[in-house]
């Protein structure tokens, strides 16, 4: 099997420069924060058909995205600093190269999580109450590969808080459909837990030999592809349900119609047993797909909204 080493031997897109700044963004990948933050925000816009947007509110969203995923991806690190060190992968990552102590990691994550409260108290009560759960779930994650091969699947629930918590935060109740909100989740969790599966791939032979559970690992590559796909079949059938219980017009349906391409073309960069284009696959494809599906959900609210009764209302 042919094996990439993403990032030209390095593991991923990462920031030039060796400031203290640059080394806690490179840490938890900030660039990938693309992947889901647009899903945070169809939230907001699908919630804004009930209550209007303001710049504050967005603000706080994406202030809470970034730092509950910050918290989640540093806490990641932390956990698996000593798996990391023996995969020549992820070897080079900050823990295990020692660019960052774990004392500098720590309090990272201890901030950006008190941030993440913070930020989700300053949305409204809901969301607020709600923030220690939504954190909770996202660390635990760390943990699962130690003992579930679906533990990408706990990823993907993770990561599908995005939707619900931008949801909430404009709306501050839940939506109505009641099931509308679940299956947004639902497309969010199966996309990410789809994704992950093809990236797992590249570190198959190495979790076998540490024991580690994947569903490469424990099903082999042609099989972790088929799974692969059957779940990103699922969320284009979820979106398409979201927009069917949501009354969507014709662009929501080009959106999904154009995400379901994506996926496709995504899926054809990644074999089995020839993994040279997985970068392409996980680091472009998928930032691609929550930017696209986002941008024709918005553009549908602002046409729907029409030049006087714009989505967003304003600073507060």
């Amino acid at each position: 099997m042919t094996s990439p080493a993403p990032g030209g031997g390095r593991d991923g897109q990462l920031l030039g420069g060796e400031s203290l700044l640059v080394k806690y963004l490179n840490f938890v990948k900030v660039p990938h924060t693309v992947f889901a933050l647009p899903f945070a925000l169809v939230g907001a816009t699908l919630a804004s058909y009930r209550a209007p947007v303001t710049w504050v509110s967005l603000g706080w969203i994406v202030l809470a995205f970034t730092a509950v995923r910050f918290a989640a991806m540093g806490f990641n690190r932390i956990v698996d600093r000593d798996i990391d060190a023996r995969n020549p992968r992820t070897a080079n990552r900050e823990l295990p190269r020692g660019t960052l102590t774990l004392q500098q990691a720590t309090a990272a994550v201890v901030v950006m999580s008190v941030v993440f409260i913070v930020a989700a108290w300053r949305l409204n009560p809901v969301c607020g109450w709600l923030s220690p759960f939504a954190l909770g779930l996202v660390l635990c994650y760390s943990y699962t590969k130690r003992f579930t091969r679906w533990s990408h699947l706990v990823l993907g629930a993770s990561l599908s808080i995005a939707p619900v918590g931008g949801y909430l935060g404009v709306a501050g109740q839940w939506s109505d459909p009641a099931w509308m909100l679940p299956v947004l989740a639902v497309a969010v969790a199966t996309w990410v837990a789809g994704f992950d599966i093809l990236y797992a791939l590249a570190d198959q032979a190495f979790d076998r030999e540490q024991g580690l559970h994947s569903i490469p690992a424990a099903l082999g590559s042609e099989r972790a592809v088929r799974i692969s796909q059957v779940l990103h079949v699922g969320t284009v059938a979820s979106l398409m349900a979201v927009g069917w219980g949501t009354g969507a017009g014709w662009l929501y349906a080009a959106g999904v119609a154009v995400a379901a391409v994506l996926l496709l073309y995504e899926h054809s960069l990644v074999k089995p047993h020839d993994l040279r284009r997985l970068d392409a696959a996980f680091f472009t494809m998928n930032g691609v797909i929550s930017i696209a599906f986002f941008v024709f959900v918005l553009v549908e609210r602002l046409m729907r909204s029409g030049a006087t009764d714009v989505a967003i209302a304003g600073v507060r």
